[in-house]
């Protein structure tokens, strides 16, 4: 078999796989579009509110101590890890 009819070959075989993965794509679009409508229309949850009451003053923080460990192991592995 010559090679031009090898490449002809193989060109068709590119078209057609892409053609089929782009087609089942298109479809798959459509079909989370329709599904997507049909949930909406069949939602009747009412909306919650999500604003809730901030219950913490931006005062000092409860975890002090925890800050402060956080705080030395971030300062130690800098200067542990310090390129000169």
């Amino acid at each position: 078999m010559p090679m031009s009819d090898l490449l002809m070959n193989g060109f068709e075989l590119m078209l057609l796989g892409m053609g089929i993965v782009f087609t089942f794509l298109m479809i798959l679009v459509v079909a989370l579009n329709l599904m997507s409508r049909i949930a909406f229309h069949f939602d009747t949850s009412e909306e919650q509110p999500t604003a809730t009451p901030i219950t913490r003053t931006m005062g000092k923080p409860e975890n002090t101590a925890l800050i402060a460990v956080i705080s030395a192991a971030i300062s130690r592995y800098r200067s542990a890890n310090t390129q000169h």
